[in-house]
């Protein structure tokens, strides 16, 4: 098996646990809720194939709604924002020879901080329209889109500096 699947499964699994166990629990302001989970998606290296994205998005988000008791509004989120993945990454990040290209603040901050906040933006979006299946309460809804952005986005970047920095001293 190849290094980089046990890193992405080791990874997979880290951000599962972290999502359910300590993430989840804060909320700040009532508002905001960091969610972390989709930094998986933004790991992954440019040439994936589309159906492991889908399969994996997917299983992600079925094992933090399975843990969370929330009746697939992460699966479906996840799953959906993972299939539009190819062709955002088109958007911030060139396509062609770069199959093993892993995103990263190391490598192309500028477009990496772009696609995070993009792919953040889109994920929290759908999570939390999906949750709140109704247009009613659009003001709330907004405000925990822009506030959980605010909180997951220097996450995502902060672990993905460490990451990197980590990376960068074994080699």
């Amino acid at each position: 098996m190849k290094l980089s699947y046990i890193y992405e499964i080791l990874l997979f699994v880290l951000l599962i646990l972290l999502q359910t166990l300590l993430l989840n629990r804060i909320n700040l302001f009532g508002i905001a809720t960091p969610v972390l989970y989709s930094y998986f998606l933004l790991k992954l290296p440019v040439g994936r194939n589309l159906y492991s994205v889908i399969v994996s998005s997917f299983m992600m988000g079925l094992i933090i709604d399975i843990f969370l008791n929330t009746p697939g509004m992460n699966a479906a989120a996840i799953t959906i924002v993972g299939a539009f993945r190819k062709n955002i990454l088109g958007l911030f990040f060139e396509r062609e020879g770069y199959d093993d290209f892993v995103p990263g603040i190391n490598t192309a901050a500028g477009p990496f901080v772009r696609f995070t906040i993009f792919m953040v933006l889109l994920h929290l979006t759908l999570l939390f329209f999906i949750e709140s299946f109704t247009l009613f309460n659009l003001k709330n809804t907004l405000l925990r889109i822009g506030t959980s952005s605010v909180v997951t986005i220097p996450l995502i970047i902060a672990l993905d500096s460490l990451m990197c920095r980590r990376k960068a001293g074994e080699q």
